[in-house]
């Protein structure tokens, strides 16, 4: 296997495809989002395969171990190295091979985890329904909310379509961003998974050493339970959604102190359990 520069890959591949219109077909180029085998390896033995898109694998690396509790700080993981395959005779694929701690690693042994992660993944290869943990640390109030501009939501949702690169070329890959208390968004992060443009804008955050209590994330998707859970874990204060929130991702917001909001637009926006 290569060291990865995940610059070298685009995050899409261009195919050709017969295009139906009006009772007409011809034969064009498309953009298709790219979705590789990631593995994650702690410590010389691999822990999960995650569908993701090949790019920011480092940030997306330290994010899943940050929000799926395999490390409780960025500085608990010592080393990082990104390797891919991407030959025509095999299946692309990419390895992130990360040195942990000696604690985190025992306790990553304890646990008895091994996920095969999909698309939709949220709790992907659990042994059982007593190893789901959905008891989300407390968010602590550091003001931001109270600082919050009343029009922050609103410039979020119009300013996201800019940075979605990937998307606007392909039509199908979810964002996350980090956004000030005005709404401005700083820093924005795609991938065929919802989850996983999460773990790399969280993880970008950390490598950057940004305070993830002093803004908000917005995502182009659904909120689901794990989004509201992995944001929890970084005392992120509010998470805002393009789409509908499910039942769970409300409950864990209310036990985090976390502010949720969904159906989120340039002039509206649903809030829930609001006090």
């Amino acid at each position: 296997m290569s060291r990865l520069d995940t610059d070298d890959q685009p995050g899409y591949v261009e195919r050709n495809v017969r295009r139906h219109r009006k009772g007409e077909s011809a034969i064009v180029t498309d953009n298709v989002g790219q979705e590789w085998p990631v593995a994650l390896v702690y410590n010389g033995i691999s822990h999960a395969v995650m569908m993701c898109t090949p790019r920011d694998l480092e940030a997306f690396a330290v994010g899943f171990s940050l929000t799926e509790g395999i490390v409780e700080r960025g500085s608990d993981i010592h080393d990082i190295e990104v390797y891919y395959r991407d030959e025509a005779d095999a299946l692309p694929h990419a390895e992130v091979h990360l040195q942990v701690v000696q604690q985190a690693f025992v306790s990553l042994k304890d646990k008895r985890r091994a996920l095969t992660g999909r698309t939709g993944c949220g709790v992907c290869g659990i042994e059982s329904i007593d190893l789901l943990d959905l008891q989300p640390e407390a968010v602590p109030d550091t003001g931001f909310l109270a600082k919050l501009a009343p029009d922050a939501i609103e410039r979020a949702a119009r300013d996201l379509p800019a940075h979605q690169r990937l998307t606007k070329l392909t039509g199908g890959l979810h964002a996350a961003a980090w956004c000030d208390e005005t709404g401005a968004v700083l820093h924005a992060f795609e991938d065929v998974g919802r989850h996983n443009a999460l773990d790399k804008l969280i993880g970008h955050l950390v490598l950057q050493r940004v305070d993830t209590t002093q803004g908000f994330v917005f995502l182009s998707s659904r909120a689901s339970y794990e989004l509201v859970r992995k944001s929890a874990r970084v005392g992120v204060p509010m998470i805002a959604t393009i789409s509908a929130p499910t039942s769970l991702a409300i409950a864990i917001a209310k036990k985090a102190s976390l502010r949720l909001v969904s159906f989120a637009r340039e002039n509206s926006f649903v809030e829930y359990d609001a006090d």
